[in-house]
């Protein structure tokens, strides 16, 4: 297939891209910048701009751009950003696909599981409902901004993603950071729940994603062992061989973090991938032991 990706250079999309064309697709990508090839296609969500030609030919269009939730504090304006990235993004791409003809036969969406809140011990699936906060709402509204495309008869999947677990990138370099100052253990209670997926293993359910048919609405792209974020802690101190007894205050988390803080850091989403597993998707780190080993 001829498949057209947004946010090709990020941390997932920098293993996807070089996935999708091992396994013999035609990858373009849109990008913000000047092209600087034929397989490049200018857009800017902001101004609404994004060239009809990269869709011409496209049989699957895989969504993955979205400014990071985890890059600093959330200040008003980078709350707006975010809801910008993402929101404006996908409705100008949902919008294209929906007046190209032929449209694309797929959309596969970047999501969270940040969609649920914060549930504390309950167990979360593709049926459960939507939480409250900031990032449930985000979610919510992310993934209703696709609704132009899905009424051109187009399947969309939206992958709602765990923690994704890189040694190049994203949320574990940060994490590893103070186990190996000495000063890793535990964040708040420790009892909330840590929904993960290794980058690897979320290139795999992009994948199968775009070829199983069946798929369509929301999947949870997680591994289908979450943690207590006690027992998250200790798995990372004994990878790599430092102590995890320092325990991270909720109150000072917060303090230091705010909001953001609390949703990303406190909050508890105890989410499984029964979708993936009943479809027959196999994970290479389902435990986060082989993911840590795995990097």
């Amino acid at each position: 297939m001829r498949v057209l990706v947004t946010g090709a250079s990020g941390l997932v999309g920098s293993a996807l891209v070089p996935a999708l064309a091992a396994a013999g697709h035609r990858v373009t990508r849109l990008v913000r910048v000047r092209p600087r090839d034929s397989d490049e296609f200018r857009w800017d969500p902001g101004s609404g701009l994004l060239d009809p030609a990269a869709l011409v030919g496209c049989q699957a269009v895989i969504h993955l751009a979205g400014e990071s939730i985890g890059a600093g504090r959330w200040s008003r304006g980078r709350k707006a950003r975010m809801r910008a990235s993402r929101i404006a993004g996908t409705r100008l791409l949902a919008g294209a696909i929906a007046r190209s003809l032929p449209a694309p036969r797929v959309l596969l969406c970047a999501s969270a599981v940040g969609y649920y809140g914060d549930r504390g011990d309950d167990v979360l699936d593709e049926t459960s409902g939507p939480g409250a906060g900031f990032l449930a709402e985000l979610a919510q509204d992310w993934e209703a901004a696709s609704e132009a495309a899905a009424g051109a008869g187009v399947r969309i999947v939206h992958l709602r993603a765990g923690m994704v677990l890189s040694r190049e990138g994203g949320a574990l370099p940060q994490l590893i950071l103070p186990f190996r100052l000495g000063l890793g253990g535990p964040m708040g209670s420790g009892r909330q729940w840590v929904s993960w997926i290794e980058r690897g293993d979320l290139v795999s359910a992009f994948m199968f994603a775009l070829e199983r048919e069946s798929l369509a609405g929301p999947v949870n792209a997680v591994a289908p062992n979450p943690l207590p974020q006690a027992d998250f802690a200790r798995a990372v101190g004994t990878a790599i061989s430092r102590p995890s007894w320092l325990t991270a205050p909720a109150w000072a988390l917060r303090l230091v973090l705010g909001e953001m803080g609390q949703e990303l850091l406190l909050a508890s989403q105890r989410a499984v991938p029964k979708r993936l597993i009943t479809e027959g998707f196999e994970f290479t780190c389902p435990t986060l032991e082989r993911a840590l080993a795995a990097g």
